[in-house]
C-alpha cells in the first residue's frame, strides 16, 4: 500500500472497517462474548479461559504468542450494543492512539443474530497514511477471521465461558 496514492475521500473510506456475519445463538449468548474486552485476540479460535486483567478502568489481554493489548470499555448496552477503545501500545495515558471498536448484535426473523463490528479511527494513529493504512490492513483481513472464530465459538455453546465485563 505504501506505494499507491489515495485522495481524500478514498482516506476517509479506509479510515474505517466493517463487517459482519450470521450466527445461529440466541442474542444473549453472542452478548456474553462480545462483552468481554479483546475477545478477538487469539490465533484463529476465540479463549474460553484468556488472560485477562484489569489496571483501572484499562483492559488488559496477555496473549501467549500475540504480546498484550489493551482496551477501554465505551459502552455496554445489553444485549444490542457494546464498544471498546483499543488503545496503543506502549499504553500511557488517556492520550494514547486508539481506535474504536463497536459490536451491534441483531436478531434475524427466523432465529439467531447477525454481529456487526466496526472498528474506526485508523487515521489517529499516525500522521503519516502509509503508516495507518498498514496498520489497518492487517486489522481488515483480521475481522474476517475474528468473526468466523466467534460464529464457531458461540455456536458450539462455549463452555460457560462468559467471562464477567467490567461496566
Amino acid at each position: 500500500m505504501s506505494d499507491t496514492a489515495y485522495t481524500e475521500a478514498e482516506l476517509d473510506e479506509l479510515d474505517r472497517i466493517a463487517r459482519q456475519i450470521d450466527i445461529d445463538a440466541p442474542a444473549e449468548r453472542v452478548w456474553d462474548l462480545v462483552a468481554r474486552p479483546g475477545w478477538y485476540i487469539n490465533d484463529g479460535a476465540v479463549d474460553a479461559e484468556p488472560d485477562l486483567r484489569y489496571e483501572d478502568d484499562v483492559a488488559v489481554v496477555r496473549h501467549p504468542t500475540l504480546g498484550e493489548f489493551r482496551f477501554r470499555t465505551v459502552t455496554l448496552d445489553k444485549p444490542r450494543y457494546a464498544a471498546f477503545r483499543w488503545i496503543g501500545t506502549p499504553y500511557r495515558d488517556g492520550s494514547t492512539p486508539s481506535t474504536l471498536v463497536e459490536f451491534w448484535i441483531d436478531e434475524r426473523d427466523g432465529g439467531g443474530v447477525t454481529l456487526r463490528v466496526v472498528e474506526s479511527g485508523f487515521s489517529g494513529l499516525a500522521d503519516d497514511p502509509a503508516a495507518w493504512l498498514k496498520e489497518r490492513e492487517g486489522n481488515d483481513k483480521g475481522w474476517l477471521v475474528e468473526l468466523e472464530a466467534a460464529k464457531t465459538y458461540v455456536e458450539k455453546g462455549a463452555p460457560d465461558a462468559r467471562q464477567q465485563a467490567r461496566p
